[in-house]
């Protein structure tokens, strides 16, 4: 299995398979336009502008899961990003990331990055809050998972190695 095996639907509602994007680095995130992360779209504009010639690719996904801080439309969504951050790279269609609504992408890649559970607590490798982030190598498998609090400049070291 792969990232590339699934397909999402951008923010028209179109079908996008994400084997449009082998041989790319991506880093997968779930967002939000009302949270007290929501800044973290600078950072990954800036990632991504830094990084989008050597081949990485970063693809947003607004859920409106964790207490409704992405109410808005997917049009709403591509303006307030485009606006208030600059953002440049793709933003899909408003989806769901964890439990039984998740989409098949989040699924796979939840499963594919586990996070250890606080000893007597039941495992669940689901998005904790928004923007959860999954870095993705060349061949379209999980490399690395960022969680929500750390910045995207975090994840710069890993994404440089996997670019080389």
């Amino acid at each position: 299995m792969s990232v590339y095996e699934y397909t999402v639907n951008n923010a028209k509602g179109e079908p996008v398979s994400l084997s449009a994007y082998k041989g790319k680095v991506l880093v997968i995130v779930n967002t939000a336009s009302q949270c007290g992360l929501t800044p973290q779209y600078e950072g990954l504009q800036a990632l991504y502008e830094q990084f989008a010639p050597q081949g990485l690719e970063i693809l947003g996904f607004p859920c409106n899961q964790f207490a409704e801080q992405e109410p808005g439309t997917n049009e709403d969504i591509q303006s307030f990003c485009k606006l208030n951050y600059g953002v440049t790279f793709p933003i899909f269609a408003k989806v769901d990331v964890r439990g039984e609504t998740a989409i098949p992408l989040f699924r796979y890649l939840s499963d594919s990055a586990p996070v250890e559970a606080p000893e007597g607590e039941a495992q669940d490798n689901d998005p904790k809050w928004n923007f959860t982030k999954f870095v993705i190598d060349r061949e379209g498998q999980v490399a690395a998972r960022f969680e929500p609090r750390e910045t995207p400049a975090a994840m710069e070291a890993a994404l440089a190695e996997l670019l080389k």
